[in-house]
This record gives C-alpha cells, sequence and structure tokens, in this order.
C-alpha cells in the first residue's frame, strides 16, 4: 500500500468473521493504521464510537444484530469519518444506491487482499480530503467569529464613544497596527472595557 504522507489512521472494524478479520489484520501494519478496534456487533461498535471517533469504519455485513445500514450512515455524520459496508455480490447495486447518497462506500465480497488494500487506499484519500474541508471550515468559523467580535466591538464604540461606523473601524484597525495585535484581539479588548 502506499502511504499519504506520514498519516496514521484509526480504524474500527465491526465484523463477525474471525477468518476475515484475520486476514483483514494483516493488511494494516501499525505504522500506517493505529489504533485499529475489532467488534463483533453494532450494538459494540456503537459503543466504539462514544468513546472515540475513528477515520476509518469498515462494516462486514451481515452482524448478528443488525445489517449496518444506519450505523454507516450515522457514522459518516461524524466530521471526517469515512464508512465503507462490505455486502455480498447479489446485494450490491440495491446497498449501494440506497448508501452512496449518504456518502458510504459499498464493496462486493468476497474481496481479496489486493482489492481491500486499494480500499485502504481509496478511504484514506478520502479522509485526508475530509480532514482538509473541516480545517477551511473550522478557519471560516473563525474569521466569522472575528467578525461578529468586531462588530459588537463597534457598536460598543458608538455608544459609548459617539463615534461612527467608519471612525469606529478605524479605530479598531489602528488599535491593531499600533499594538501588533490581531482585530479579534483589539475587539475583545473593547467589549472587555465598555460591557
Amino acid at each position: 500500500m502506499m502511504a499519504t504522507e506520514e498519516h496514521v489512521y484509526s480504524v474500527l472494524l465491526v465484523s463477525a468473521a474471525e477468518k476475515f478479520n484475520k486476514e483483514l489484520l494483516t493488511i494494516l501494519p501499525k505504522s500506517r493504521f493505529d489504533p485499529v478496534k475489532v467488534v463483533d456487533s453494532i450494538s459494540r461498535a456503537q459503543r466504539k464510537v462514544l468513546e472515540r471517533s475513528y477515520d476509518l469504519v469498515i462494516v462486514n455485513t451481515p452482524l448478528p444484530d443488525d445489517f449496518g445500514r444506519k450505523f454507516a450512515i450515522d457514522v459518516c455524520g461524524n466530521k471526517a469519518t469515512v464508512a465503507m459496508l462490505l455486502v455480498k455480490s447479489e446485494i450490491y447495486g440495491e446497498i449501494y444506491s440506497k448508501m452512496s447518497p449518504h456518502g458510504v462506500m459499498v464493496a462486493r465480497k468476497p474481496t481479496t487482499k489486493v482489492v481491500m488494500e486499494q480500499f485502504f487506499d481509496n478511504m484514506c484519500s478520502v479522509c485526508e480530503r475530509l480532514h482538509k474541508l473541516e480545517k477551511k471550515k473550522m478557519s471560516l468559523e473563525e474569521k466569522m467569529e472575528e467578525i461578529r467580535l468586531v462588530n459588537r466591538a463597534k457598536w460598543d464604540l458608538i455608544k459609548s464613544c459617539s463615534m461612527t461606523e467608519q471612525e469606529a473601524h478605524r479605530y479598531i484597525q489602528k488599535q491593531a497596527m499600533d499594538l501588533c495585535q490581531s482585530k479579534r484581539e483589539v475587539a475583545e479588548n473593547i467589549i472587555h472595557t465598555y460591557e
């Protein structure tokens, strides 16, 4: 398997097939996949995802307590988790059409070691993309929070110092430059002073 830079991915394998689990574990080197947790039911898997998030979740269907569709969909809702259902070839088309709108990958079984390695490479690529999108989202949220704070500080200056909006805006910009601070820090100080 080709590694995507030097990232290490956490894996949750939900499978009641011991032989499959042992074979799969041989293609998950600890240098690239750690921790790798194996559970044999959806209820145990649900408890695991409450304890921590996983980068990759593989559900080998069916399981003793549930098929695993809803669980896979729910797991994909968690930030940068990539989920895959392994299903019998006969039902692949039906399951794929139900799962793809939710971002859940579906693979036919039986499968080979080489194909599973390719699946893991693809899942890692998708995981990287999701991580980058999550970082971008976080920086946008931080920027929006800064804008909200600056606007709040401007209104405090308008009310307390009888400034116009333009004057308040220029004041915050000048303070940020003069004090070598971010506009957010200046805004927080103004808010702290006047509220």
